[in-house]
Protein backbone atom coordinates (compact mmCIF):
# COMPACT_ATOMS: atom_id res chain seq x y z
CA UNK A 1 0.00 0.00 0.00
CA UNK A 2 1.23 3.61 -1.24
CA UNK A 3 1.19 6.49 1.15
CA UNK A 4 -2.11 7.89 -0.92
CA UNK A 5 -3.86 4.93 -0.42
CA UNK A 6 -2.76 4.70 3.53
CA UNK A 7 -3.53 8.14 3.81
CA UNK A 8 -7.07 7.75 2.00
CA UNK A 9 -7.56 4.70 4.39
CA UNK A 10 -6.79 6.84 7.49
CA UNK A 11 -9.30 9.48 6.20
CA UNK A 12 -11.96 7.65 6.02
CA UNK A 13 -11.93 5.63 9.27
CA UNK A 14 -11.56 9.51 10.93
CA UNK A 15 -14.67 10.47 9.26
CA UNK A 16 -16.41 7.55 10.49
CA UNK A 17 -15.71 7.97 13.60
CA UNK A 18 -16.83 11.71 13.30
CA UNK A 19 -20.10 10.62 11.66
CA UNK A 20 -20.89 8.11 14.98
CA UNK A 21 -19.96 10.86 17.38
CA UNK A 22 -22.38 13.51 15.77
CA UNK A 23 -24.30 13.86 12.69
CA UNK A 24 -25.41 17.18 11.09
CA UNK A 25 -29.27 18.24 11.37
CA UNK A 26 -31.98 16.52 8.63
CA UNK A 27 -33.07 19.26 6.43
CA UNK A 28 -36.68 19.14 8.57
CA UNK A 29 -35.00 19.90 12.13
CA UNK A 30 -32.63 22.73 10.34
CA UNK A 31 -36.26 24.59 8.84
CA UNK A 32 -37.35 24.04 13.05
CA UNK A 33 -34.87 25.45 14.05
CA UNK A 34 -34.86 28.72 11.55
CA UNK A 35 -38.31 29.10 12.31
CA UNK A 36 -37.76 28.58 15.96
CA UNK A 37 -34.96 31.70 15.77
CA UNK A 38 -36.74 33.63 13.30
CA UNK A 39 -40.15 33.53 16.12
CA UNK A 40 -37.43 33.93 19.28
CA UNK A 41 -36.16 37.26 17.71
CA UNK A 42 -39.57 38.36 16.24
CA UNK A 43 -41.14 38.05 19.70
CA UNK A 44 -37.76 40.05 21.39
CA UNK A 45 -38.33 43.29 19.04
CA UNK A 46 -42.09 43.36 19.96
CA UNK A 47 -41.55 42.49 23.34
CA UNK A 48 -39.12 45.55 23.42
CA UNK A 49 -41.00 48.44 21.43
CA UNK A 50 -43.29 50.24 23.27
CA UNK A 51 -46.89 48.72 23.13
CA UNK A 52 -48.38 52.51 21.18
CA UNK A 53 -45.87 52.06 18.29
CA UNK A 54 -47.45 50.31 14.77
CA UNK A 55 -46.18 46.95 14.38
CA UNK A 56 -43.27 46.54 12.14
CA UNK A 57 -44.23 46.66 7.97
CA UNK A 58 -43.84 43.79 5.77
CA UNK A 59 -40.84 45.52 4.35
CA UNK A 60 -39.43 45.32 7.53
CA UNK A 61 -40.21 41.79 8.11
CA UNK A 62 -39.12 40.93 4.82
CA UNK A 63 -35.33 42.90 5.82
CA UNK A 64 -35.40 41.41 9.22
CA UNK A 65 -35.37 37.96 7.38
CA UNK A 66 -32.89 38.46 5.28
CA UNK A 67 -30.33 39.87 7.71
CA UNK A 68 -30.62 36.19 9.39
CA UNK A 69 -27.32 33.76 7.98
CA UNK A 70 -28.64 30.46 6.12
CA UNK A 71 -32.30 31.65 6.16
CA UNK A 72 -34.02 30.88 2.89
CA UNK A 73 -36.97 31.86 1.82
CA UNK A 74 -38.42 28.47 3.10
CA UNK A 75 -39.05 30.99 6.16
CA UNK A 76 -40.72 34.16 5.15
CA UNK A 77 -44.20 32.59 5.63
CA UNK A 78 -43.91 33.35 9.51
CA UNK A 79 -46.21 35.99 10.78
CA UNK A 80 -45.95 38.29 13.57
CA UNK A 81 -49.54 37.14 14.59
CA UNK A 82 -47.27 34.06 15.93
CA UNK A 83 -46.66 35.86 19.18
CA UNK A 84 -49.74 34.72 20.85
CA UNK A 85 -49.21 30.97 19.92
CA UNK A 86 -45.36 31.72 20.79
CA UNK A 87 -46.82 32.54 24.48
CA UNK A 88 -48.89 29.49 24.42
CA UNK A 89 -46.34 27.27 23.51
CA UNK A 90 -43.86 29.08 26.10
CA UNK A 91 -45.98 28.40 28.89
CA UNK A 92 -46.71 25.19 28.10
CA UNK A 93 -42.75 24.70 27.86
CA UNK A 94 -42.72 25.84 30.89
CA UNK A 95 -45.62 23.66 32.44
CA UNK A 96 -43.72 20.46 31.18
CA UNK A 97 -40.41 21.46 32.56
CA UNK A 98 -41.91 21.66 36.33
CA UNK A 99 -43.43 18.47 36.55
CA UNK A 100 -39.79 16.85 36.07
CA UNK A 101 -38.09 17.63 39.14
CA UNK A 102 -34.42 18.73 38.74
CA UNK A 103 -33.28 16.60 41.37
CA UNK A 104 -35.06 13.26 39.17
CA UNK A 105 -33.29 14.01 36.19
CA UNK A 106 -29.62 15.21 37.76
CA UNK A 107 -30.00 11.45 39.44
CA UNK A 108 -30.99 9.67 36.09
CA UNK A 109 -28.47 11.36 34.57
CA UNK A 110 -25.68 10.32 37.08
CA UNK A 111 -27.13 7.01 36.89
CA UNK A 112 -26.56 6.52 33.39
CA UNK A 113 -23.39 8.07 33.28
CA UNK A 114 -22.12 5.90 36.08
CA UNK A 115 -23.00 2.80 33.83
CA UNK A 116 -21.01 0.26 32.18
CA UNK A 117 -22.24 0.18 29.00
CA UNK A 118 -20.96 2.78 26.66
CA UNK A 119 -23.39 3.02 23.98
CA UNK A 120 -24.44 6.09 22.84
CA UNK A 121 -28.16 7.43 22.73
CA UNK A 122 -29.40 7.46 19.53
CA UNK A 123 -30.85 10.50 17.53
CA UNK A 124 -29.06 12.66 14.87
CA UNK A 125 -28.89 16.31 16.69
CA UNK A 126 -26.40 15.41 19.68
CA UNK A 127 -28.79 16.71 23.36
CA UNK A 128 -26.84 16.94 26.29
CA UNK A 129 -27.17 13.76 28.34
CA UNK A 130 -29.12 15.58 31.02
CA UNK A 131 -31.30 17.36 28.15
CA UNK A 132 -31.75 13.59 26.56
CA UNK A 133 -33.17 12.25 29.90
CA UNK A 134 -35.07 15.51 30.23
CA UNK A 135 -37.12 15.05 27.25
CA UNK A 136 -37.44 11.15 28.01
CA UNK A 137 -39.17 11.60 31.74
CA UNK A 138 -41.21 14.33 30.42
CA UNK A 139 -43.08 11.74 27.75
CA UNK A 140 -42.99 9.64 30.26
CA UNK A 141 -44.78 11.51 33.09
CA UNK A 142 -46.96 13.36 30.79
CA UNK A 143 -49.54 12.86 28.08
CA UNK A 144 -48.06 15.94 26.26
CA UNK A 145 -47.99 15.52 22.44
CA UNK A 146 -44.61 14.68 20.81
CA UNK A 147 -45.63 18.34 18.89
CA UNK A 148 -44.85 20.01 21.96
CA UNK A 149 -42.25 18.09 23.07
CA UNK A 150 -40.88 18.76 20.06
CA UNK A 151 -40.94 22.38 20.09
CA UNK A 152 -39.65 22.53 23.44
CA UNK A 153 -36.16 20.47 22.30
CA UNK A 154 -36.17 22.30 18.69
CA UNK A 155 -36.27 18.65 17.57
CA UNK A 156 -38.17 16.37 14.58
CA UNK A 157 -40.75 14.30 15.87
CA UNK A 158 -39.21 11.15 14.50
CA UNK A 159 -35.94 11.84 15.94
CA UNK A 160 -37.83 12.48 19.41
CA UNK A 161 -38.70 8.84 18.71
CA UNK A 162 -35.57 7.57 18.41
CA UNK A 163 -33.78 9.55 21.45
CA UNK A 164 -36.46 7.98 23.61
CA UNK A 165 -36.38 4.29 22.75
CA UNK A 166 -32.62 4.54 22.94
CA UNK A 167 -33.00 6.44 26.38
CA UNK A 168 -35.14 3.30 27.30
CA UNK A 169 -32.75 0.65 26.24
CA UNK A 170 -30.13 1.99 28.41
CA UNK A 171 -32.30 2.35 31.36
CA UNK A 172 -33.31 -1.45 30.68
CA UNK A 173 -29.98 -2.69 30.63
CA UNK A 174 -29.98 -1.68 34.10
CA UNK A 175 -32.79 -3.71 35.13
CA UNK A 176 -30.50 -6.12 37.20
CA UNK A 177 -29.33 -3.34 39.14
CA UNK A 178 -32.83 -1.63 39.87
CA UNK A 179 -35.35 -4.43 40.41
CA UNK A 180 -33.22 -6.77 43.03
CA UNK A 181 -34.57 -10.06 44.91
CA UNK A 182 -33.36 -9.47 48.39
CA UNK A 183 -30.69 -11.31 49.82
CA UNK A 184 -29.98 -12.18 52.88
CA UNK A 185 -30.03 -9.58 55.29
CA UNK A 186 -31.39 -7.52 52.79
CA UNK A 187 -34.21 -9.90 53.00
CA UNK A 188 -34.76 -10.57 56.69
CA UNK A 189 -35.39 -6.25 57.05
CA UNK A 190 -38.04 -6.48 54.14
CA UNK A 191 -39.94 -9.01 55.72
CA UNK A 192 -43.16 -7.64 57.63
CA UNK A 193 -46.02 -9.57 59.23
CA UNK A 194 -49.12 -11.41 57.93
CA UNK A 195 -51.72 -8.91 59.32
CA UNK A 196 -51.38 -5.37 61.44
CA UNK A 197 -49.31 -5.43 64.53
CA UNK A 198 -51.06 -2.16 65.74
CA UNK A 199 -54.55 -3.93 65.72
CA UNK A 200 -53.19 -7.64 66.69
CA UNK A 201 -50.98 -9.65 68.48
CA UNK A 202 -49.28 -12.86 67.69
CA UNK A 203 -47.18 -12.23 64.78
CA UNK A 204 -43.82 -13.77 66.47
CA UNK A 205 -46.34 -16.98 66.88
CA UNK A 206 -44.56 -20.16 66.30
CA UNK A 207 -45.50 -20.79 62.00
CA UNK A 208 -47.06 -17.75 61.47
CA UNK A 209 -45.15 -16.89 58.41
CA UNK A 210 -43.51 -13.08 57.90
CA UNK A 211 -43.77 -11.90 54.81
CA UNK A 212 -41.27 -10.93 51.50
CA UNK A 213 -43.74 -9.35 48.96
CA UNK A 214 -46.58 -8.88 48.02
CA UNK A 215 -47.26 -10.70 44.01
CA UNK A 216 -49.71 -9.16 41.59
CA UNK A 217 -50.31 -8.21 38.37
CA UNK A 218 -51.92 -5.11 36.21
CA UNK A 219 -52.33 -4.14 32.48
CA UNK A 220 -51.19 -1.70 30.27
CA UNK A 221 -53.65 -0.90 27.08
CA UNK A 222 -51.61 -0.66 24.16
CA UNK A 223 -52.44 0.02 20.54
CA UNK A 224 -52.12 -3.06 18.04
CA UNK A 225 -51.49 -2.48 14.44
CA UNK A 226 -54.56 -3.70 12.42
CA UNK A 227 -52.42 -6.23 10.55
CA UNK A 228 -51.98 -7.81 13.46
CA UNK A 229 -55.22 -9.04 13.83
CA UNK A 230 -55.24 -13.06 12.67
CA UNK A 231 -58.72 -12.29 10.91
CA UNK A 232 -59.88 -12.20 7.66
CA UNK A 233 -59.24 -8.90 6.37
CA UNK A 234 -62.68 -7.76 5.21
CA UNK A 235 -64.26 -4.03 5.70
CA UNK A 236 -67.13 -5.45 8.05
CA UNK A 237 -64.32 -7.72 9.91
CA UNK A 238 -62.73 -4.59 10.61
CA UNK A 239 -64.89 -2.88 11.95
CA UNK A 240 -65.88 -5.30 14.46
CA UNK A 241 -62.67 -5.88 15.74
CA UNK A 242 -62.21 -2.18 16.27
CA UNK A 243 -64.99 -2.34 18.94
CA UNK A 244 -63.81 -5.25 20.54
CA UNK A 245 -60.91 -6.32 22.45
CA UNK A 246 -58.23 -8.31 21.23
CA UNK A 247 -56.01 -10.73 23.53
CA UNK A 248 -53.27 -8.68 22.52
CA UNK A 249 -53.97 -4.93 23.05
CA UNK A 250 -52.63 -4.76 26.20
CA UNK A 251 -49.49 -5.47 27.99
CA UNK A 252 -49.35 -7.79 31.25
CA UNK A 253 -47.34 -6.67 33.82
CA UNK A 254 -46.57 -9.33 36.57
CA UNK A 255 -44.88 -7.55 40.03
CA UNK A 256 -44.05 -8.69 43.44
CA UNK A 257 -43.52 -5.24 45.63
CA UNK A 258 -42.30 -5.16 49.13
CA UNK A 259 -44.26 -3.12 52.32
CA UNK A 260 -43.11 0.04 50.76
CA UNK A 261 -44.13 -0.21 47.25
CA UNK A 262 -40.74 -0.95 45.69
CA UNK A 263 -40.43 -3.52 43.19
CA UNK A 264 -38.92 -6.90 43.78
CA UNK A 265 -40.07 -9.08 40.48
CA UNK A 266 -41.20 -7.89 37.03
CA UNK A 267 -42.40 -9.94 34.55
CA UNK A 268 -43.50 -8.64 31.09
CA UNK A 269 -45.74 -10.64 28.88
CA UNK A 270 -48.30 -10.30 26.21
CA UNK A 271 -52.17 -9.96 27.12
CA UNK A 272 -52.49 -13.26 25.19
CA UNK A 273 -49.95 -14.65 28.11
CA UNK A 274 -52.59 -16.16 30.66
CA UNK A 275 -49.53 -17.75 32.82
CA UNK A 276 -49.90 -16.19 36.55
CA UNK A 277 -47.12 -16.50 38.74
CA UNK A 278 -45.94 -20.04 37.41
CA UNK A 279 -42.36 -18.91 36.78
CA UNK A 280 -41.92 -17.38 39.33
CA UNK A 281 -43.35 -20.09 41.52
CA UNK A 282 -40.93 -22.86 39.70
CA UNK A 283 -37.79 -20.13 40.63
CA UNK A 284 -38.75 -20.00 44.29
CA UNK A 285 -38.76 -24.06 44.49
CA UNK A 286 -35.87 -24.64 42.33
CA UNK A 287 -33.87 -21.86 44.61
CA UNK A 288 -35.19 -21.46 48.53
CA UNK A 289 -32.45 -19.73 49.54
CA UNK A 290 -34.47 -17.25 47.67
CA UNK A 291 -36.74 -16.90 50.70
CA UNK A 292 -35.87 -16.55 54.01
CA UNK A 293 -36.61 -19.24 56.92
CA UNK A 294 -40.70 -19.15 57.85
CA UNK A 295 -41.16 -16.34 55.03
CA UNK A 296 -43.79 -16.28 51.88
CA UNK A 297 -45.34 -14.85 49.24
CA UNK A 298 -49.02 -13.40 49.21
CA UNK A 299 -50.88 -13.16 45.95
CA UNK A 300 -54.47 -13.33 45.19
CA UNK A 301 -56.95 -15.89 43.99
CA UNK A 302 -55.76 -17.01 40.29
CA UNK A 303 -51.87 -17.80 41.57
CA UNK A 304 -50.20 -21.06 42.16
CA UNK A 305 -50.80 -21.91 45.68
CA UNK A 306 -47.28 -23.29 47.07
CA UNK A 307 -45.35 -22.96 50.43
CA UNK A 308 -43.59 -20.02 49.49
CA UNK A 309 -46.93 -18.60 47.60
CA UNK A 310 -50.11 -18.06 49.92
CA UNK A 311 -53.07 -17.39 48.14
CA UNK A 312 -56.76 -16.61 49.91
CA UNK A 313 -59.65 -19.53 50.10
CA UNK A 314 -61.79 -19.27 46.97
CA UNK A 315 -64.79 -20.82 48.75
CA UNK A 316 -65.39 -19.89 52.41
CA UNK A 317 -66.88 -22.14 54.86
CA UNK A 318 -67.00 -19.70 58.06
CA UNK A 319 -65.41 -17.42 59.59
CA UNK A 320 -61.90 -19.05 60.21
CA UNK A 321 -61.62 -18.61 56.19
CA UNK A 322 -62.83 -15.48 55.82
CA UNK A 323 -60.69 -14.38 58.74
CA UNK A 324 -57.82 -15.26 56.42
CA UNK A 325 -58.77 -13.86 53.48
CA UNK A 326 -59.30 -10.31 54.77
CA UNK A 327 -55.71 -10.78 56.85
CA UNK A 328 -54.95 -11.21 53.12
CA UNK A 329 -56.71 -9.34 51.12
CA UNK A 330 -55.00 -5.85 53.24
CA UNK A 331 -51.48 -7.21 52.19
CA UNK A 332 -53.09 -6.63 48.35
CA UNK A 333 -53.85 -3.16 48.89
CA UNK A 334 -49.93 -2.91 49.30
CA UNK A 335 -49.63 -3.56 45.47
CA UNK A 336 -52.84 -1.98 44.36
CA UNK A 337 -51.57 1.50 46.05
CA UNK A 338 -47.88 0.72 44.08
CA UNK A 339 -49.61 0.35 40.61
CA UNK A 340 -51.68 2.88 41.47
CA UNK A 341 -48.94 5.51 42.14
CA UNK A 342 -46.73 3.37 39.27
CA UNK A 343 -49.76 4.72 36.89
CA UNK A 344 -50.48 8.48 38.35
CA UNK A 345 -46.07 9.46 38.31
CA UNK A 346 -45.33 7.62 34.93
CA UNK A 347 -48.65 8.83 32.72
CA UNK A 348 -47.86 7.05 29.35
CA UNK A 349 -48.87 3.85 30.81
CA UNK A 350 -52.58 5.22 30.93
CA UNK A 351 -52.17 4.32 26.76
CA UNK A 352 -49.32 3.29 24.83
CA UNK A 353 -49.59 4.29 21.83
CA UNK A 354 -47.41 1.89 19.98
CA UNK A 355 -47.42 -0.85 17.87
CA UNK A 356 -44.46 -2.40 18.68
CA UNK A 357 -44.64 -4.79 21.65
CA UNK A 358 -41.09 -4.92 22.22
CA UNK A 359 -40.53 -1.41 21.98
CA UNK A 360 -44.04 -1.39 24.37
CA UNK A 361 -41.81 -3.99 26.68
CA UNK A 362 -39.17 -1.66 27.12
CA UNK A 363 -41.08 1.32 28.28
CA UNK A 364 -43.24 -0.37 30.57
CA UNK A 365 -40.18 -1.90 32.05
CA UNK A 366 -38.55 1.80 32.12
CA UNK A 367 -41.13 2.73 34.18
CA UNK A 368 -40.90 0.25 36.84
CA UNK A 369 -37.25 0.67 37.54
CA UNK A 370 -37.21 4.58 37.42
CA UNK A 371 -40.52 3.93 40.25
CA UNK A 372 -37.69 2.36 42.23
CA UNK A 373 -35.47 5.14 41.77
CA UNK A 374 -37.89 7.95 42.77
CA UNK A 375 -38.85 5.53 45.58
CA UNK A 376 -35.35 5.37 46.79
CA UNK A 377 -35.42 9.47 46.37
CA UNK A 378 -37.95 9.63 48.63
CA UNK A 379 -40.01 11.30 45.87
CA UNK A 380 -43.49 9.31 46.34
CA UNK A 381 -46.47 10.77 43.80
CA UNK A 382 -49.75 9.32 45.23
CA UNK A 383 -52.43 7.45 43.06
CA UNK A 384 -55.73 7.01 43.13
CA UNK A 385 -56.46 2.56 43.49
CA UNK A 386 -59.28 2.18 41.06
CA UNK A 387 -61.63 -1.00 41.18
CA UNK A 388 -59.96 -2.23 37.91
CA UNK A 389 -56.95 -1.91 39.64
CA UNK A 390 -57.64 -4.67 42.51
CA UNK A 391 -57.50 -7.53 39.74
CA UNK A 392 -59.71 -10.46 41.45
CA UNK A 393 -60.10 -13.91 40.20
CA UNK A 394 -62.73 -16.82 41.70
CA UNK A 395 -61.28 -19.35 40.57
CA UNK A 396 -57.75 -20.63 42.14
CA UNK A 397 -54.96 -21.40 40.39
CA UNK A 398 -52.85 -24.22 40.68
CA UNK A 399 -52.26 -26.17 44.58
CA UNK A 400 -49.64 -28.12 46.03
CA UNK A 401 -50.06 -30.54 48.58
CA UNK A 402 -47.65 -28.57 50.93
CA UNK A 403 -49.10 -25.36 50.26
CA UNK A 404 -52.35 -26.35 50.81
CA UNK A 405 -51.05 -28.18 54.21
CA UNK A 406 -49.31 -24.78 54.75
CA UNK A 407 -52.28 -23.00 54.69
CA UNK A 408 -54.38 -25.17 56.49
CA UNK A 409 -51.99 -24.74 59.86
CA UNK A 410 -51.48 -20.83 59.22
CA UNK A 411 -55.37 -20.34 58.74
CA UNK A 412 -55.29 -22.68 63.00
CA UNK A 413 -52.69 -20.46 64.36
CA UNK A 414 -54.68 -17.61 63.40
CA UNK A 415 -58.24 -18.16 64.55
CA UNK A 416 -56.01 -19.32 67.49
CA UNK A 417 -54.49 -16.01 68.38
CA UNK A 418 -57.54 -14.52 67.55
CA UNK A 419 -59.58 -16.36 70.25
CA UNK A 420 -56.67 -15.86 72.56
CA UNK A 421 -57.10 -12.05 72.70
CA UNK A 422 -60.80 -12.35 72.82
CA UNK A 423 -60.25 -14.16 76.07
Amino acid sequence: MDVSEYVVSVGRAVLDMVEQEWQPLSPGELDQRLDQAVEEILEADLMAKPKTQPPPTNTMFVQLLQSQANVGPQVVHTEITTSSLLEEETAASQEVLETVDSAAVKYVTDLLQSSKSSTRLAGRARLSLSHTVLLSLTLLTERVSYRSVSRRFHLEKGNIHRIFFSFCERINMLEEKLIRWPVGKEALDALFPLYNPETKKGNEEQGVPQVLGVLGHTQIPLRLPIGNYDVESTAPEVKRMKKEDHPDSWVNLELVCDQKGRFLHCRISKGSDMDRGSALSDKLKQNPELMPSGSCLVARAGYPLTAQILTPYTTSHGTREDLYNKMLEEQFQILDKAVANLKARFQRLRYLDIGSYERARAVVLTACMLHNVFLDMGQVVLGEVKKEEAITQEREGEVDEEGVCRRDTILDLLFKSFDTESV
